[in-house]
């Protein structure tokens, strides 16, 4: 019952640009430049229609770190 619910945050200090893929490193536990690179991997290979929209949806759904 002690346990503290894990959330998903936009990164203050870990970002780039808004924060997303900051908040998405610590909350996985991985270094936010690997999921950087493969985001414009994937942002490059898929066109930017998929991969642009999830992110601009995500800055707008997911809260900024308190």
């Amino acid at each position: 019952m002690g346990e503290e619910i894990k959330r998903l945050y936009r990164s203050r200090t870990d970002r780039v640009w808004l924060g997303i893929l900051g908040g998405f490193g610590k909350y996985f536990g991985l270094d936010a430049t690997i999921l950087r690179v493969v985001f414009m991997f994937l942002l490059v290979v898929t066109g930017v229609v998929p991969f642009g929209f999830a992110y601009v949806l995500c800055y707008l759904i997911v809260p900024l770190e308190p």
